[in-house]
């Protein structure tokens, strides 16, 4: 059984790009376009790994991270636009394990 990849991002060309990628590697990968619906297809799929854009419609990335983060201790990523030192440590102590910005090699 593959491990599942939750990818959620308000960009579908971000979607499309990291989704072929991990496909490509095995991953079952799940896409959400806002946090809203990341946060509810956390809770139904219980995904082995969340990425998260920071800047999304309805529930931003923070907001979704804190939110996974009442309930699980689930690996999560931020891959986002927002390059400030500032907005690196704000997501690193929500939880995230890992701040990406982009633009980004998926390799």
């Amino acid at each position: 059984m593959s491990k599942k990849i939750l990818i959620a991002d308000d960009e579908q060309h971000i979607l499309d790009t990291v989704s072929a990628y991990l496909q490509a590697e095995g991953y079952e990968v799940l896409t959400a376009h806002n946090g809203r619906d990341a946060l509810f297809t956390f809770r139904h799929e219980y995904p082995d790994l969340v990425i998260l854009d920071v800047m999304m419609p309805e529930m931003n990335g923070w907001e979704t991270a804190r939110m996974i983060r009442k309930d699980s201790n689930v690996p999560l990523l931020f891959l986002t636009a927002r390059v400030d030192d500032i907005d690196q440590i704000t997501g690193l102590e929500i939880g995230a394990d890992d701040y990406v910005t982009k633009p980004f090699s998926p390799r």
